[in-house]
């Protein structure tokens, strides 16, 4: 699973951490995050990230 980062501030989104304080567990794809979550940094909507090389 790729990882992906914002654009605004930097966070990079790691599938194999997830997101423990928005509430998503480690092994969800940044595709298959809800369309609400948001940059637990800044704020960002998913449209901020692009996926890492």
């Amino acid at each position: 699973m790729k990882k992906y980062e914002c654009t605004l501030c930097g966070y990079i989104y790691d599938p194999e951490i997830g997101d423990e304080d928005g509430g998503i567990e480690p092994g969800v794809a940044f595709e298959n995050l809800p369309d609400d979550w948001t940059c637990p940094l800044c704020g960002a909507e998913k449209s901020d990230f692009e996926p890492m090389e």
